[in-house]
Parts: structure tokens; C-alpha cells; sequence
């Protein structure tokens, strides 16, 4: 009975996303507040029987009820709980299903905390909410419906994607999806202010959360999604440049511009046109990345569905999304100039040229992700484009932007001194300088672009540390604080990035029981070859004892079987350090024992610790209390167009 509940719930929120889309649109055009009222009451509907619909398919796959298809094509009764119910959304049509009650959610959010808004701007936002909401609803009832029933039903079902059944994999996916449907209510509120032709620093102050916590969640999505690449695929790397990655990474580079964008357009009535545009590129990003992961147009591993159809139907929905938006820019931002001016050299200066870098990182990104698809539609030929491309056009674009992090924060709005901006960062610029010193001396000339690197995440360390040095603690907001936790969270990244690229090193050879070897100044022994069973797998499991300077460890790495599927995992062991991790991945037995792959990987956690610290940085942020006193009076006012 749970798929009819679920079927029925589906229908209901869709019926209900039409009446979001229309009631509160024509509602603000007439100042009809009845009318805005049922924007939100259908908001509030919507949210309810979407988490309906999403329980009930919770419900089928906790209870192993088969008859439901896309139970029994992604789960079995030999998985263990806490995978069946990440088998909700691991697969296309169930991911579709926490994609709309994600966005329900969202809808919910502003119909329930947006009282201080202007009552036509949050019934705007609701209908540009509905109509993103009616897509996707639609979408799912009519081509990817997830409560298909089988009959008879199987006794057993098959099972999830053994790739998926993994901790981080049941966040992994909540999580990116919470940031990119999270940029959708920049979307509804850039479209709301297109069509109610005001912009204003309330705005800005009302846009600003939504995106900061998309921001968090994306970027704490993109660092799981990483670090179980890392731990559970055995290839011994941390990012590899496959498309659905480049997805995740093209809205989170406009959401970082847009973020920025937003604080200008708060404080100085600036940038409107260009945070409006910011807005629906971004949102845009997120919808490509959507049509990636559907369509089938590209190979990832991460790929739920390869039917075309169902990726024309999201085309569809980007192409008129997408289109729409920009013919509503095109026409209304005109008059929507802002009079505030600023010099080059201010904070407003340094944010535009931080968002240049960035658009032009994601340009590079796209063509680097599309560029095989347009070689296939017009030339037949089928080509990859692998990470040398990304070394030689991201890498150039995305190092001056971080160069040009730290000097943000000590500029001043409207105008500066240049050698007042030098003085301020004095100490981060010899904090730099010193570390390039020494690592040129301690590993050679040879190693400049890994010393550069080193330098780089101090510099932005430092420079974090310089701002709050400048400051009065105990007075200091928390959105500052949660800035310099970013900043320094990115510095953190780099120096892992830059020593793991720098000094890796890998060995591949057989071993038998017994045999050592020595991998950067560390023995392992393989101790011992079994075969163990795990819940729903069997394995293949090597035990390896590390010697080195600090002590001596266990690792375990595992080959395993899903009988259910055929298919076959890899278990790395890894062994985390402050310093690095030593890694170890097992291949199949053969002649000669079994193959093993050794790594390792200098500084590779600080990747993940520096992503870490960038969300928490974030939501230190969405902490500070000016994000909960409402909106800026009035009289901030920054740009109007009369309708």
C-alpha cells in the first residue's frame, strides 16, 4: 500500500506546485493578498505530501517489499539497513525524489521564515519556487515514476550499487543535492526581483543565507564525494576531472561569486545587474549538472540513467529555465543600474575581479566537461578530455585567484591606498616568502611549483590571521570570524594539494605472505592473505603490518565479491597521519600471490581537513546574528525600476 500512498502523494504535490506557480504570481500583480496567502499555504502542502512520498518509498525499501521495481532493481535482503534506506535515493528515479522534497523543503523555508519580506517578493519567490518545483514533479511522474509495481513479485531482489554502499555515499548525495537545489531559491529570488523591478540591500540580506548554506552543503558534498573516491575506488587519487565531478565543481565556483557578489550589493547597493546574473548562472550550473548525471551523453561512474529521453525532458527544463530568466535580465536589468561607485582598487574592485576569475575558471570547466559531446554531435569522432587540459587552463586562472584572496578583506570599501593594502599584509607576504625560501632550499629548484604552492597556503593562513588581527575579538561578527576560518580552510587545501601532487610516491609489484618492502622510509610486511565474509559479500582480505619511525600499525585491505551483482570493490587501507597517509590497495591473487598498489601521499588529508574548514567557516557565517534581525530598513534602498 506504501507505492499508492507514495503514487498519489506524488500527484497531489504537483497538482499543488501549479497552483504555488500561478496563485501567488497573479496574487502580487493584483495585491491581492488572498491570493498570496495560498502561495504559501500551497508551499507549506507541498513540502507535506512530497515527504509523503518520500517516506513511503523509505518505508518499501526498509521492508524489503519487491513488488515496488525500484526495490527490488536496488536492494536485497542481504544489505544491511542503513543501505537499503540509502537505496532511497540511490538510484535515478529515487535521487529525483529527494531532488523535489529537497526543494520542497526550500519552498517550505521561505514561505515559513520569510515575514519580513515584502509580502509580493516572497509571493514571486513562491511562484518562481512552484514552477522550478512543477518541473520536477513532473519529470518524475512521467518518466521516471518510482513507484512502478512488479507482478508476481521476486523473492529476492537484486541490490544496490556496491560503489554506493558506503558511509559516505549515504551523505554524499543529500548533501550535493541540498546545494544544488539549494541555489534555486537564488534563482527564485533573482527572477522575483527581475519581474518586481526593485533591487534592494533587503534583498541582498534576504539572498545571502539561502546561498551561504547551499554554498556549505555543496562544498561539504564535493569533499565526501572526494574522499570516498579516495578510500573506496583503490586508484590512490583524490580528484580525477570525471564530468559528474566537474558538475559539482561549476556551481560551486558561481555560488562563490555569487556569495561575494551579494555582500557588495548588501553594503554598498552595487553590482546589482551582475549578482542578478550570478544568481541564475548559478542555478543554471546545477541544472546542467542534473542533465549530466541523467542523461547519458557522458560515461562517469557516477551516472544514475542512460535514457535519452528522460535527459531531453531536463534539457527541456534548462532550456526554458535558462532561457526564460536571461530574456527577463535582458529586458529589465537596464534599468536597474546602480549609482554606487567605487574605485578599482577598493574591496568592491577586488570582489569583481575575484568573480571575473571565477567565471572564467567555470568557462574552462565547462568547455573542458562539453567539448567531447560537441566533437561527437558535429564530427562523429569520440575523444576524452583528461586532466593535462585542466593543468594548463584552470590552473593558470584559479592560482592568481587565490593569490588575490587575502587582499579582499584589507581593502576598504569605495577606495584605497596600494601602500596601505602592502602594510596590512606585510606579515603574510614575509610568512610567504620565507616558506618559498626554505623549500627551495630544503628540496631544490626542482621542486618550485610545490614550493610555490606551500607558499600560497600560508600566504592565505596568514593573511586569514591578519584579519582578525586588525580586529577587536570581542567585537568582531561572527561572518568575519567565519571568513577567516574559510580563507584559512582554503590555505589548508592548497598546501595538500601542492605537497600531495609534489611528493607522492607509488609502487606496484606481487607479494607473498611474509615478503617486506619499503615505501618512503616505512616496511610492510604482508602478514597474511584470507578469505573473510561480510554481510551480502565475500572477500579477499591481505593484512599488512607498518613499520616506521613513529610506530608500527595494522592495515587491512579487502577485494571484495557482491554474489548478488558480480560485482567486485576494492577496500583500501590507509593509514592517516598529520604528515600523510600511507595507502594500500589489493588487486586479484595470481601466480605469484597477489598484486598490491602502495602509496604515499604527504599532506592528502589536509585537502579534506581544509574543505572542512571552509564549511565550517560557512556556517560560523550563517551564525552571526545580522542574518536573523530581517532584512536593512528602507531607506538602504540601492536600485528601483518602475515596473
Amino acid at each position: 500500500m506504501s507505492a499508492e500512498i507514495g503514487q498519489l502523494a506524488l500527484i497531489l504535490a504537483f497538482v499543488l506546485a501549479l497552483v504555488q506557480a500561478a496563485a501567488p504570481l497573479i496574487g502580487a500583480a493584483r495585491r491581492d493578498p488572498a491570493l498570496m496567502a495560498l502561495g504559501r499555504v500551497a508551499a507549506l502542502l507541498q513540502l507535506l505530501f512530497v515527504g509523503l512520498a518520500f517516506a513511503s518509498l523509505a518505508v518499501a525499501y526498509l521492508a524489503n517489499d519487491f513488488s515496488v521495481a525500484l526495490v527490488a532493481e536496488h536492494s536485497n535482503t542481504t544489505q544491511p539497513w542503513v543501505y537499503r534506506f540509502a537505496g532511497t535515493w540511490g538510484s535515478h528515479e529515487g535521487s529525483m525524489v529527494l531532488w523535489v522534497l529537497i526543494l520542497a523543503v526550500y519552498g517550505g523555508g521561505v514561505a515559513l521564515f520569510g515575514n519580513g519580506l515584502r509580502e509580493t517578493l516572497q509571493a514571486r519567490v513562491l511562484a518562481v519556487q512552484g514552477m522550478i518545483g512543477a518541473a520536477f514533479l513532473g519529470f518524475s511522474i512521467f518518466t521516471s515514476n518510482p513507484f512502478l509495481r512488479l507482478s508476481p513479485a521476486p523473492l529476492e531482489g537484486s541490490e544496490l550499487n556496491p560503489l554506493l554502499q558506503d558511509p559516505g555515499l549515504v551523505f554524499h548525495p543529500p548533501l550535493l543535492y541540498l546545494g544544488y537545489v539549494g541555489f534555486s531559491v537564488a534563482f527564485a529570488f533573482g527572477m522575483a526581483a527581475l519581474i518586481e523591478g526593485r533591487v534592494d540591500a533587503g534583498w541582498a540580506r534576504w539572498v545571502r543565507p539561502w546561498v551561504l548554506a547551499a554554498w556549505i552543503c555543496l562544498t561539504t558534498g564535493i569533499a565526501l564525494g572526494s574522499l570516498w573516491a579516495y578510500y573506496e575506488l583503490g586508484w590512490g587519487g583524490w580528484w580525477f576531472w570525471d564530468p559528474v565531478e566537474n558538475a559539482s565543481l561549476m556551481p560551486w565556483l558561481m555560488g562563490t561569486a555569487l556569495l561575494h557578489s551579494s555582500l557588495v550589493l548588501e553594503r554598498r547597493g552595487a553590482l546589482v545587474s551582475w549578482t542578478i546574473l550570478l544568481s541564475i548562472l548559478t542555478f543554471s550550473m546545477s541544472l546542467i549538472g542534473t542533465f549530466l548525471v541523467r542523461s547519458g551523453v557522458l560515461t562517469s561512474v557516477h551516472a544514475f540513467a542512460l535514457d535519452a529521453a528522460r535527459g531531453v525532458y531536463i534539457l527541456a527544463i534548462i532550456a526554458v529555465a535558462t532561457g526564460s530568466a536571461l530574456a527577463v535580465f535582458a529586458w529589465r536589468a537596464p534599468s536597474m543600474r546602480s549609482g554606487a561607485l567605487f574605485a578599482p582598487l577598493s574591496r568592491e574592485g577586488g570582489i569583481t575581479l575575484n568573480n571575473l576569475f571565477l567565471l572564467a575558471a567555470t568557462a574552462t570547466v565547462f568547455l573542458g566537461t562539453f567539448y567531447p559531446v560537441f566533437v561527437q554531435m558535429f564530427d562523429g569522432r569520440s575523444i576524452s578530455v583528461g586532466p593535462p587540459y585542466y593543468h594548463m587552463t584552470f590552473v593558470p586562472i584559479f592560482v592568481p585567484l587565490l593569490a588575490l584572496v587575502s587582499f579582499g578583506p584589507m581593502l576598504n570599501w569605495k577606495r584605497n591606498d596600494a601602500r596601505e593594502i602592502l602594510a596590512r599584509l606585510k606579515w603574510p607576504l614575509v610568512v610567504a616568502g620565507l616558506a618559498f625560501v626554505f623549500c627551495i632550499l630544503g628540496f631544490g629548484f626542482a621542486q618550485t611549483l610545490a614550493a610555490g604552492g606551500i607558499a600560497l597556503g600560508l600566504f592565505l593562513i596568514a593573511g586569514a590571521l591578519a584579519v582578525l588581527a586588525r580586529r577587536r575579538l570581542r567585537s568582531t561578527p561572527f561572518a568575519t570570524f567565519g571568513m577567516a576560518l574559510a580563507h584559512a580552510g582554503l590555505g589548508v587545501t592548497v598546501i595538500g594539494i601542492a605537497a600531495v601532487s609534489a611528493w607522492q610516491t607509488s609502487k606496484v609489484l606481487d607479494m607473498a605472505p611474509g615478503q617486506t618492502v619499503e615505501l618512503a622510509g616505512q616496511e610492510i610486511t604482508l602478514q597474511s592473505v584470507a578469505s573473510v565474509a561480510g554481510p551480502n559479500y565475500q572477500a579477499n582480505q591481505a593484512r599488512f603490518r607498518v613499520v616506521s619511525r613513529s610506530g608500527e600499525r595494522m592495515l587491512i585491505s579487502e577485494r571484495r565479491l557482491y554474489p548478488s551483482s558480480g560485482t567486485q570493490t576494492t577496500e583500501a587501507g590507509i593509514g592517516t597521519g598529520v604528515l600523510g597517509n600511507i595507502y594500500i590497495a589489493i588487486g586479484d591473487p595470481d601466480a605469484s600471490g597477489i598484486v598490491v598498489r602502495l602509496w604515499d601521499h604527504p599532506f592528502v588529508d589536509w585537502i579534506w581537513a581544509g574543505a572542512l574548514m571552509m564549511a565550517l567557516g560557512g556556517a560560523l557565517s550563517l551564525g552571526d546574528r545580522r542574518f536573523r534581525v530581517g532584512a536593512a530598513a528602507p531607506a538602504t534602498v540601492a536600485a528601483t525600476a518602475t515596473a
